[in-house]
């Protein structure tokens, strides 16, 4: 299995950007599908982004298409998510995680599954606040 270590997370202020790391460990992200994953105080996890290690597919959640971006390097073993025009509403704990199959990922309704036991592992989390 892949070992993820999130790091990036930061205090910026509305309309700012930062960019989250996931470094795997143990393995390279090619046969994995590398999803970011946040939980705001008192709100349930959610899914945010996802990417193919196979193909490069994606899939963002409607509040961050156009601001955030989801990649990865191969040759570094890392996953990015650069966020862009960041607003209050995006702070909370983001986390990363890794499942060794696209199939699966999304729920009936097309949305990223944010459940624990839908991937092989997670990362710690990183806190990300954004001020108004």
């Amino acid at each position: 299995d892949v070992q993820l270590q999130a790091s990036g997370g930061g205090l910026v202020q509305a309309g700012k950007s930062l960019r989250l790391s996931c470094q795997a460990s143990g393995s390279t992200f090619d046969d994995y599908a590398v999803g970011w994953f946040r939980q705001a105080p008192g709100k349930e996890r959610e899914g945010v982004s996802i990417i193919s290690g196979t193909d490069g597919t994606t899939y963002y959640a409607v509040d961050v298409q156009g601001r955030f971006t989801i990649s990865l390097d191969s040759a570094k073993k890392t996953a990015y998510l650069q966020m862009n025009s960041l607003r209050p509403e995006d702070t909370a704990v983001y986390y990363c995680a890794a499942r060794d199959s696209w199939y699966g990922v999304l729920r009936a309704g097309g949305t990223l599954k944010p459940y624990r036991q839908d991937f092989d592992s997670w990362g710690q989390g990183t806190q990300v606040t954004v001020s108004s």
